[in-house]
């Protein structure tokens, strides 16, 4: 009975309305800079529509912002799975790799975006400067400690 009960409340949950707009809230928090308080819309927009991908985009650029990487990157894996078309998607992924020094990896969520939108700007000219870094780091020698460690 009492599952019943909870299957019967998670569904009268559910609601694309309600989703959008608690989305639309976490947005303007966002913009705000009340990144936790987003964050708590953005997870409601998600429980009230488990099928839509944006949200999880939208939290993992306020988890980005409060350098929650693992979190981000969760999120951002999440969102591209459940639409892998979705170029904002695959882009805070790319920018949470090239943060974390994972260089491979960003070149393999910006050769996505390229793959989606052969002519999107701002992936081919991020590629350019990861390919650089790779480069410099390989010209001086120098080892990446925080790189090598992860």
């Amino acid at each position: 009975m009492k599952a019943s009960k909870k299957k019967a409340d998670e569904e009268a949950y559910l609601s694309p309305e309600k989703a959008e707009e608690a989305r639309q809230e976490g947005n303007e928090l966002f913009k705000g800079g009340k990144y936790p308080e987003a964050i708590a819309k953005y997870s409601d927009a998600m429980k009230r529509n488990p099928k839509n991908h944006v949200p999880y985009s939208n939290r993992a650029a306020c988890y980005q912002k409060l350098g929650e990487w693992q979190l981000a990157l969760k999120d951002a894996d999440k969102c591209v799975e459940m639409d892998p078309t979705f170029i904002k998607g695959w882009s805070r992924k790319a920018t949470i790799h090239q943060f974390q020094k994972e260089y491979h990896k960003a070149l393999d969520a910006y050769n996505q975006i390229l793959k989606i939108d052969p002519e999107n700007a701002e992936a081919k000219a991020q590629v350019e400067y990861v390919l650089h870094a790779v480069n410099s780091a390989n010209q001086t020698g120098e080892v990446d400690q925080e790189r090598q460690a992860r």
